[in-house]
């Protein structure tokens, strides 16, 4: 797989990540540009074109849960939301939790309390309430659920003409991911909804493990949304192709000393490769 990147924003431009490291195997990563989805979109069918014959089986593809849940309509204008007044008391005490507004907008709780019922927005609230009280954090949304957390309210990085709308979790991520995937000739699919604050993965279709996933994108290469890069794709670097330092072409007929050739500690930890050398 190549890269083929350049300075314009054209759809279907490859990017090249810094690479990554996890468990012991070293990933290429690239994110690419697309337009802007639309609601109600075959997303499958707009994909496959950037994505076919460029990426293999061992290869790990990211959709943003964004644009899935835009393609499946779960994107809601904030000209249609009607806030009630649990939901204006509600926002105003919520935290400030990474880039955005979150649930702080008024518009976005009405709609977290919508999807996840007002019981369960009550106890969560009262979870909230426990962490500010014990030093603690994340049992709101851990009370609240997935559904509430992966809600998407506007920001100030968000791309036109969602910055004027709500996007909810998309409801049939698996499905997407299991079509993408049997249309890619069985490469892993996974829907993750990564930001600032974290990476959380909706659903994987294909042999990676989530956890790898987490920690290839735990810096957020996909972006925030102006990018308009929401399509990631995670490329191992084959073993024993490593760059490293000591490393060295030995001139024709030479000897190579494996004891005395031998790189220090210190060389192998700089080199990213200890302890899992070869």
């Amino acid at each position: 797989m190549t890269n083929t990147g350049s300075s314009t924003r054209e759809v279907g431009q490859w990017l090249e990540k810094p690479q990554q490291t996890v468990s012991g195997r070293r990933f290429r990563r690239f994110v690419v540009r697309t337009h802007v989805i639309r609601p109600h979109e075959r997303l499958a069918s707009t994909l496959v074109p950037l994505l076919k014959d460029r990426v293999g089986p061992d290869d790990i593809v990211l959709l943003s849960e964004k644009i899935v849940a835009i393609s499946e309509g779960r994107a809601i204008p904030l000209s249609s939301i009607k806030v009630g007044r649990i939901a204006l008391l509600l926002s105003r005490h919520v935290g400030q939790l990474g880039y955005g507004l979150g649930l702080r907008r008024p518009e976005t709780m009405q709609m977290a309390i919508q999807e996840a019922g007002l019981c369960r927005i009550g106890l969560a609230t009262v979870a909230a309430v426990w962490d500010r009280l014990s030093g603690q954090s994340g049992d709101f949304y851990r009370v609240a659920g997935r559904r509430v957390a992966a809600i998407d309210g506007p920001g100030p990085t968000t791309i036109a003409p969602y910055d004027r709308y709500v996007v909810l979790a998309p409801r049939y991520g698996e499905q997407l991911a299991k079509a993408l995937s049997r249309r890619l000739g069985g490469t892993t699919v996974a829907i993750v909804d990564v930001n600032d604050v974290g990476s959380e993965i909706l659903a994987v279709v294909g042999p990676a493990d989530p956890k790898w996933i987490q920690g290839l994108t735990r810096d957020n290469p996909m972006g925030q949304g102006s990018q308009a890069t929401p399509i990631a794709v995670l490329t191992p670097v084959p073993l024993g192709s490593r760059d490293l330092p000591w490393r060295l072409e030995l001139p024709e007929g030479a000897s190579w000393d494996p004891v005395a050739s031998w790189p220090g500690v210190g060389q192998m930890e700089e080199a990213g490769v200890w302890p899992n050398c070869i």
